[in-house]
């Protein structure tokens, strides 16, 4: 293929993704705190930030948005879920399809959700983060505020079980030891990548 042919499907490409954009505009039982964990938790919970390369997740945007139509129907609503997904994800220097897959399994896409054990969002984040890092205040309901902490969450197992995807889903779900949730997970994840 030619650099300008190249080149014409990618503003093509882009151009789309912009109108389209434009139109659209963990479980388990407390445990003892991880003091390595509740700093980093303090300080990514105080950061804010956006896509390093907005052509690369604008087309990621575009890709994840038909698959994640099964869950929300609303393009503008799904839009904005995924490029926050995807600022999350990247900010934690996590997979988002990772994260897409753990939130499918954990919520299946619903910011409200709860679970049995007081899980709270659509990464089923424990409640009990928020006094430990001395920030009562947040609410795990809100999408970004949840994205934040169980990416950070998550990024940090990942990083003590040494890039083991397995074993820090299990440490995040709080089932260590066990393979039920990493299998959900990874049967997600074929879905999302």
């Amino acid at each position: 293929m030619s650099t300008s042919i190249g080149t014409g499907i990618a503003r093509r490409l882009l151009l789309t993704v912009a109108l389209l954009w434009l139109s659209a505009a963990s479980g388990g039982e407390e445990q003892e705190i991880d003091q390595a964990l509740l700093a980093l938790l303090k300080k990514t919970v105080a950061q804010t930030d956006s896509f390093e390369d907005r052509f690369d997740a604008e087309v990621w945007l575009m890709a994840k948005s038909t698959q994640l139509a099964r869950y929300i129907p609303d393009s503008r609503e799904r839009l904005n879920l995924l490029r926050k997904i995807h600022q999350a994800a990247t900010r934690a220097e996590l997979s988002p399809e990772v994260v897409l897959a753990v939130i499918q399994v954990e919520s299946h896409f619903d910011s409200y959700a709860v679970s049995s054990a007081g899980a709270q969002g659509m990464m089923q984040v424990m409640p009990f983060w928020k006094h430990e890092i001395g920030r009562a205040d947040d609410n795990l309901i809100n999408v970004d505020t949840n994205l934040r902490y169980g990416c950070t969450i998550l990024k940090y197992y990942l990083d003590k079980e040494n890039g083991n995807l397995a074993q820090a889903l299990a440490r995040y779900n709080g089932s260590y030891g066990k393979t039920w949730y990493p299998e959900r997970v990874m049967v997600a994840w074929d879905y999302w990548r």
